[in-house]
């Protein structure tokens, strides 16, 4: 079972890729595999490309 987020071609939510990376450190008990630090890395430029970059709201 693949772990990777969704094909590119498909545009989730930062909503979802929050939850996603929220699940992988919740299932890891805050200690990441090597795997893990890859799919987290991945999540990471995912919801950066959704978010554009910013975590905070527009003022």
């Amino acid at each position: 079972m693949s772990r990777s987020p969704c094909p590119s071609d498909s545009t989730r939510t930062a909503a979802v890729v929050n939850k996603d990376i929220r699940d992988l450190w919740q299932r890891s008990g805050g200690r990441l595999s090597p795997e893990d630090e890859e799919q987290y890395q991945r999540l990471l430029v995912e919801w950066a490309a959704v978010t554009g970059g910013s975590s905070r709201p527009a003022a």
